[in-house]
């Protein structure tokens, strides 16, 4: 049932509405040949392959089924969105000992059957989730990669576009640290046409970006659209689609996403977002570009932060 077509495959762990969208971004965007859809409740899991399944003929030919955990043997990707999800007024690391005890319980089966593909964690709190994996399994760093502040940076280019009058793909500004509230802007990092964005709205007589109101705004997204709807996946299965391209295009782009940080601006032993080469073997090279002290304070609190909650949780 799981075994692939000659292309590409990707089993999706969780088909809650985040895996669900992330399989039906895949489909439309013809990400691979073939997608598997694992969830406890099963017929949740088929019925959402079914949906997705019966609307191909007007997309990318991409097979798409539900299956078990033994079924995800032979993926280049696995997709992890297990987990429950983030409520309104909930932070994302109020999540974090009962998600540990979901990923505890499933993850070790799921690399027994997958050994060797590469990892994207979307299950919330991400950082420590994503450590988790690790500690559990006998998964290689590289191999393990948290989708982190991948979205936050999406948000904060799409912010800073909008105040200069720009595309945010010609924004180049990233978020790091924790996908949570202690995440950290380092502008000395972010510019436009090669220039600090400070420098390029004085040359273009743009009002200067309130920089502070930014960093709320980029934090503080999630709990916005959790707040309206109930749930975030459209714009975290963009992502989510996008790491997964990078992997299986081996593109070599640099994204910011959480993996297992090690001697890296003083921080260790822990997983958060910093700029990385994102490619067929995962985490192709760390990225540790030079920031202000003050900024790399701000990353190290960010790192503090997740240390705490770790130090809390039973492994």
């Amino acid at each position: 049932m799981g075994e692939k077509k000659g292309g590409t495959k990707i089993t999706i762990i969780g088909a809650g509405n985040v895996g669900a969208t992330i399989a039906y971004t895949f489909a439309v965007s013809g990400t691979c040949s073939d997608v598997v859809l694992i969830d406890i409740n099963k017929e949740k899991a088929k019925g959402e392959a079914m949906d997705i399944r019966q609307g191909v003929s007007f997309s990318h030919n991409v097979e798409v089924i539900d299956g078990t955990y033994e079924d995800a043997a032979g993926s280049d990707i696995i997709v992890v969105t297990l987990g429950l999800a983030r409520k309104p007024g909930q932070t994302r690391l109020d999540l974090a000992q009962a998600n540990v005890n979901i990923i505890k319980n499933v993850m070790p089966q799921v690399a027994k059957a997958s050994p060797d593909a590469i990892y994207v964690v979307v299950s919330n709190p991400v950082d420590i989730i994503t450590y988790t994996i690790l500690k559990c399994t006998d998964l290689k760093p590289n191999q393990v990669i948290g989708s982190g502040t991948a979205l936050d940076t999406s948000r904060l280019r799409s912010s800073v576009a909008d105040h200069t009058g720009l595309s945010p793909s010609s924004i180049h500004a990233y978020v790091l640290g924790e996908h949570g509230d202690t995440s950290m802007i380092p502008w000395s990092l972010t510019n436009i046409a090669g220039e600090g964005v400070d420098e390029y709205c004085k040359a273009q007589d743009h009002v200067d970006i309130d920089k502070e109101e930014i960093i709320e705004e980029v934090r503080k997204a999630g709990s916005e659209v959790i707040k309206r709807k109930g749930a975030t996946f459209y714009a975290i299965a963009l992502t989510v689609n996008k790491i997964c391209d990078n992997i299986l295009r081996d593109a070599k782009n640099i994204m910011t996403v959480s993996y297992l940080i090690n001697d890296k601006y003083g921080i260790n032993d822990i997983c958060l977002s910093l700029p990385a080469v994102i490619g067929s073997h995962g985490i192709e090279r760390e990225v540790t570009p030079t920031m202000t002290d003050d900024e790399v304070e701000k990353l190290q609190a960010s790192a503090a932060a997740l240390r705490k909650v770790i130090d809390q949780i039973e492994f």
